[in-house]
């Protein structure tokens, strides 16, 4: 009687150790990128995809007078103008704000460089 309870308990903890296991892959695969608008009496929920969210500025401040790696684009707020890498003026400029790319320098209102 007893090798039989041993046995059965055994299967259980097994049993028991399988099931969490389980739950725990059955809920990383159920991950969704959509996400669901109620809809009025009677209807279906709609899914809608997911937007990631994007940072309010695309700018950083620069440190020790030179802008990071990841915002290579110089810009100066008192002339309204940015230098992008490679430009004639571009080592010479202390910049106010560090953009991503250009477009990000131009969507916040400053023009680039004519030299």
């Amino acid at each position: 009687m007893a090798r039989w309870t041993k046995r059965l308990l055994g299967a259980g903890v097994i049993a028991g150790a399988a099931y969490a296991l389980w739950r725990i892959v059955d809920e990383r695969t159920r991950v969704s990128r959509l996400e669901w608008t109620p809809q009025p009496f009677l209807s279906p929920p709609m899914p809608v995809p997911h937007q990631p969210v994007v940072a309010a500025t695309s700018w950083v401040e620069p440190a020790d007078g030179a802008c990071p790696v990841s915002h290579p684009v110089k810009a100066k707020l008192t002339s309204g103008i940015f230098h992008v890498p490679g430009g004639q003026m571009y080592e010479r400029t202390v910049p106010d704000r560090c953009y991503v790319d250009a477009a990000a320098a131009e969507a916040d209102g400053l023009r680039a460089s004519k030299r």
